[in-house]
């Protein structure tokens, strides 16, 4: 978590630095389409700050008021982010209209463009550099945070060259156009993010990370796991919460059910490379689940096996078992 912080903290200070270069660049240009960047930076630097607070919360031990931890305030983390970035969008898009019918004077572009290439150039390296961080860490909040900082460079780079364009043919509606593009950009991209900070928030299940479960558990079923369904994974903040039901012969008893379920959680939390808390419910299994069973030499078995049923995202967390 030390790690985490200390990688915000960075970002913080570094997109502090380059609000204050893109507001220079506006000032030095009087370009629309600079100023849009430099009020998309104020995002930045206030997502950082309250992505800070939420992983110092997040990392909190659970306690009696919360025993799920405390994870995720990362989607309110999220959430402000998206939120911030929708209203920027708005805003940027409210000046871009008010210029078309008031335009400005633009000078200086050189000097401007230089500035914006070397924001855009960082804001890049560090977007791409806490994406891959939060892969590691396992971290809703970096993800977000590097991914806004990826979408701001690209988006400089749309600016860079439309303001190159400008520079040589001397056309004045090439700043508006571009303010009325890159405002429209970052209004969806907020949108983006508060879907997912709303899809969290509602305990959305995770399909991509369902996916990545079943391919685990088909990858690395036993026997006697006869099926697993009503499969469902949330994040809270670094942490994982997987249910599932899990079918196995019923003629097991306790201690072996037991041991089948700890095989399950270990073999999850090894192959996810995450902190994994799973409740695993188990079922016994019944005659209709036979023709699908891989248990060999089975005592109770009331006809031979005839198919083979592959565990994927759709069958898992169906709640069901698969005949």
């Amino acid at each position: 978590m030390n790690r985490q912080k200390n990688i915000i903290r960075f970002a913080l200070a570094t997109g502090i630095l380059l609000m204050l270069i893109k507001f220079a660049a506006y000032l030095l240009t009087s370009s629309n389409a600079i100023l849009t960047d430099a009020m998309e930076s104020i995002v930045n630097v206030v997502a950082s700050g309250f992505a800070f607070y939420s992983i110092h919360l997040a990392a909190r031990p659970k306690d009696q008021n919360h025993p799920y931890g405390h994870g995720k305030v990362e989607f309110f983390s999220v959430f402000l982010e998206g939120g911030l970035i929708a209203i920027a969008g708005v805003l940027i898009l409210g000046k871009a209209v008010y210029n078309l019918f008031f335009p400005e004077t633009v000078g200086n572009l050189l000097e401007g463009i230089g500035l914006l290439a070397f924001t855009g150039l960082v804001n890049f390296g560090l977007g791409t550099f806490m994406v891959k961080q939060s892969t590691q860490l396992n971290s809703l909040t970096l993800h977000a945070d590097g991914k806004h900082l990826q979408t701001d460079a690209y988006s400089t780079v749309g600016l860079l060259v439309g303001l190159t364009l400008m520079y040589y043919t001397g056309w004045i509606w090439i700043d508006t156009v571009l303010s009325l593009g890159l405002g429209a950009f970052i209004l969806f991209s907020g949108y983006k993010l508060l879907r997912r900070s709303i899809g969290g928030l509602m305990d959305e299940s995770d399909a991509a990370l369902v996916e990545k479960v079943a391919d685990i558990l088909q990858e690395y079923r036993k026997e006697d796991w006869i099926d697993v369904h009503n499969l469902r994974v949330q994040r809270y903040g670094h942490e994982l919460h997987i249910d599932c039901h899990v079918t196995l012969p019923n003629y097991y008893n306790l201690d072996k059910v037991h041991d089948e379920v700890s095989a399950i959680d270990q073999l999850i939390n090894n192959q996810l490379h995450a902190n994994a808390e799973l409740f695993v419910h188990a079922d016994p299994c019944i005659p209709t689940c036979c023709h699908y069973c891989r248990v060999k030499d089975c005592p109770i078995r009331s006809e031979p096996r005839s198919k083979d049923v592959r565990w994927d995202k759709l069958n898992i967390s169906e709640n069901k078992k698969h005949f």
